[in-house]
């Protein structure tokens, strides 16, 4: 048979398999592009161009993907001799073993010197390595290479369908492909796949996907192998070569932002590809805040913040321009009344009565905010845990890729717990599961805050139920009272953060305690509501009572997508400050940001500290300057005066004009250049303090801070008419106060 005709080329009848992938892979790309735009729904306009912009888009997207994930096919091509093994022998087999262990060092040594890879990191080189071992003691026209083949081919198809139905379960969460979220849980593997396993039917589904890897394989097997009639190493050398190059150029000339061409991030997201969006969420889960967002000047910047932060109670100690300590005064005696402050799973806004649900899924909180003082606006940092207790402990904007929770440097840092412990207080983080998820004990264990979770549950107490995430919330809140019961008995004052967990998939709870249905989402949240109404009546009970403020909030929304890349209503939160003996019921309709928690609660209080929160006490703020910093992991978001400014890495900015009630923005013109300096200052500082240890907490910090005298007391100093609240503001309009 002639070498030259196209059809027989020995090259080309290698590269079979390569090209019975490339389809395969198209075909799983576009079924799950149709399964993920059928549970959009109709945050996806019936338009042709937004159709053919997802698919076609979307097939670029996954030709680029292929390079990638083609590799170990490509290896096996490359490798595998023809028709006799390759390596046979002792000294052919250490040889080719010592070229792996030179090829491992090699790769890590370069990892290394770019990003300074600890060996725990690289270790899937080693499973590569594995990979490669058999491949010379192979032949690709014999039993034992076209075995393999298949097994690999096999392999592969499953880990693509796996891949698709994955992507299936991570949109019906959170609306999006792959993003930095997945790579966050790829560490917490315990929780994740527990997870998976209570909330979804995975054994019946991994059967399903294999028996279909299986059929498919089957069905296509004649375009798999067809038998190599003489292709020399040096021209599948070259491939080999070729691919690489390839993949120089692909990972050069693509970016995971690219897609994002549509004012829709439904068709953006669903012109993507998960791997690939994957592997870019990876890289750039440690931004560092100069290198990839835009800035002003260094003295610039500081100058804008400094003037941002003075507020009528606040004094700076010193005209150091880039010290941002204040010193915060409000009429005296301080109260020191114990605090428990609850940050709810999930607790979007929408879900409550109060906000216009007609589930009746909430009638404890609704009632609760009509006993409260009850803040209408406020809005979350992120859609995360991480960036909730972020916001509630530090006060501080959020900063790019991962949350200051999981930084290496994020010991001693000046928290809300430290201002507290000044006071005498013992101040607890109590959370229901295991909190080295998401590195929650050892933040707070090195920030003022003593760590109590599952692990610490006495022996044979009461667990009604518990799922992979932890007890129910009814069992965290009898763990929380007994933290409480201990410390007032040794005469202290207290001050405990509790995360509850029920409000979250597999939404599973005690039985008989709601009138609806185990694992639904409605379920969870009306026993989530239950449980803090039963929580709140046995805390009643206490000696302590009286002298209590509960704080409730959510640690962010239930959802985060939406057609805008930072739908502002799904960062909407409940905010309740309740204490019936100390604080008057109230409704606040300002503009409340997750990190004005902190000053406000303190203001409210009358405690006079030194402080470098960035957050405001609203009841001290003028009217005008309330802000909100809405973010995705990359996404760096800045709310006022109805405008919403987002910086994006590449140094990337758009302006917009949200719908505070379904989300959707559109680009603001013209651009208010003054908004998008502020935003500019605000996270560049905030970043900039992180990475240089400035946010860290000083010795002399703990300086007692006069009080106001009487007749120098700020008007704010306790919220009165001033602080209440009109008519409702439209759902659709910016909230008051902008």
């Amino acid at each position: 048979m002639s070498l030259s005709h196209p059809s027989s080329s020995p090259l080309r009848q290698r590269l079979r398999p390569l090209g019975w992938l490339a389809a395969t892979y198209l075909v799983i790309g576009v079924i799950t592009r149709i399964a993920l735009l059928v549970m959009t729904g109709k945050g996806v306009s019936p338009n042709p161009l937004n159709y053919l912009y997802a698919f076609g888009v979307g097939a670029i997207a996954d030709l680029v993907t292929f390079v990638y994930v083609a590799w170990p096919l490509v290896l096996f091509l490359w490798i595998v001799p023809t028709d006799r093994p390759r390596v046979r022998g002792l000294a052919g087999w250490l040889g080719w073993i010592a070229a792996l262990l030179a090829g491992f060092g090699l790769c890590w040594g370069l990892l290394y010197l770019k990003w300074q890879a600890s060996l725990h990191e690289v270790w899937p080189l080693a499973i590569l390595a594995i990979y490669l071992l058999p491949l010379p003691a192979l032949a690709y026209n014999r039993r034992s290479g076209r075995g393999y083949l298949y097994g690999l081919a096999l392999a592969m198809l499953f880990g693509l369908m796996f891949v698709g139905a994955s992507e299936l379960v991570f949109w019906n969460e959170f609306g999006v492909r792959f993003n930095f979220i997945a790579v966050d849980y790829l560490v917490y593997t315990t929780e994740v796949i527990g997870n998976i396993r209570e909330s979804y039917p995975i054994g019946t589904w991994l059967a399903l996907l294999a028996v279909g890897a299986v059929l498919v394989l089957w069905l296509t097997r004649r375009r798999v192998w067809r038998r190599d009639e003489g292709s020399r190493f040096g021209a599948r050398s070259m491939l080999a070569l070729a691919w690489l190059v390839l993949s120089v150029l692909v990972t050069a000339g693509f970016s995971a932002d690219m897609k994002d061409r549509t004012d829709n991030n439904y068709v953006n997201e669903l012109a993507g590809n998960g791997i690939f969006q994957f592997f870019a969420a990876f890289r750039s889960s440690h931004l560092d805040y100069a290198k990839f967002y835009r800035t002003l000047p260094q003295d610039e910047a500081y100058a804008r913040v400094r003037k941002l932060l003075k507020t009528p109670e606040a004094t700076y100690l010193n005209d150091s321009p880039h010290d941002l300590t204040r010193e915060i005064r409000h009429s005296g005696p301080e109260e020191h009344l114990n605090v428990v402050l609850i940050s709810v799973e999930s607790l979007s806004a929408d879900y409550l009565g109060v906000f216009g649900n007609k589930q009746h899924l909430t009638p404890q909180l609704d009632a609760l905010s009509r006993q409260s003082m009850f803040f209408e606006n406020a809005y979350a940092n992120g859609t995360r845990t991480v960036r909730g207790l972020e916001a509630l402990s530090l006060s501080i904007p959020p900063t790019p890729g991962d949350s200051v929770i999981k930084m290496k440097g994020n010991e001693n840092l000046f928290s809300l717990a430290d201002i507290f412990n000044d006071r005498g207080y013992v101040s607890e983080f109590v959370y229901g599961g295991y909190g080295y998820f998401d590195n929650m004990n050892y933040f707070f264990s090195h920030n003022g805050y003593l760590a109590v979770d599952r692990k610490d549950y006495p022996k044979g107490a009461v667990i009604h139920h518990e799922n992979v995430w932890g007890v129910s919330d009814e069992d965290l809140y009898t763990m929380a009272l007994a933290q409480m019961d201990r410390i007032h008995a040794q005469g202290k004052p207290f001050f405990l953060h509790i995360m509850t967990t029920s409000n979250h998939r597999p939404y599973t709870f005690p039985a008989g305690r709601v009138d609806f249905p185990q694992g639904s989402r409605s379920g969870a949240v009306a026993y989530t509501d239950w449980a803090i109404g039963d929580f709140l009546k046995r805390a009643r009970e206490k000696p302590y009572f009286k002298d209590t403020v509960f704080v409730i909030t959510a640690d962010h929304d239930a959802a985060s997508a939406g057609k805008a890349s930072i739908p502002i209503n799904r960062y909407h939160i409940p905010l309740y400050i309740y204490s019936p003996a100390h604080i008057p019921p109230q409704k606040v309709e300002r503009l409340t940001s997750q990190i004005d928690v902190p000053p406000t609660l303190l203001g409210l209080l009358h405690f006079s500290y030194r402080s470098r929160f960035f957050g405001y006490d609203v009841f001290q703020l003028e009217p005008g300057r309330e802000r909100a910093f809405p973010a995705t992991y990359e996404k760096l978001g800045y709310l006022r005066h109805g405008l919403l400014t987002a910086l994006e890495p590449g140094r990337k900015m758009e302006q917009l004009v949200p719908d505070f009630a379904t989300g959707d923005a559109t680009p603001a013109h013209p651009v208010d250049q003054a908004l998008v300096d502020e935003a500019i200052a605000y996270y560049q500082v905030a970043a900039n303090l992180f990475k240089h240890g400035e946010l860290a907490r000083r010795p002399e910090d703990s300086t007692p801070v006069a009080p106001l005298p009487p007749t120098q007391a700020a008007s704010g100093d306790m919220p009165t008419a001033a602080g209440t609240a009109g008519p409702p503001a439209s759902a659709s309009s910016a909230p008051a106060g902008h």
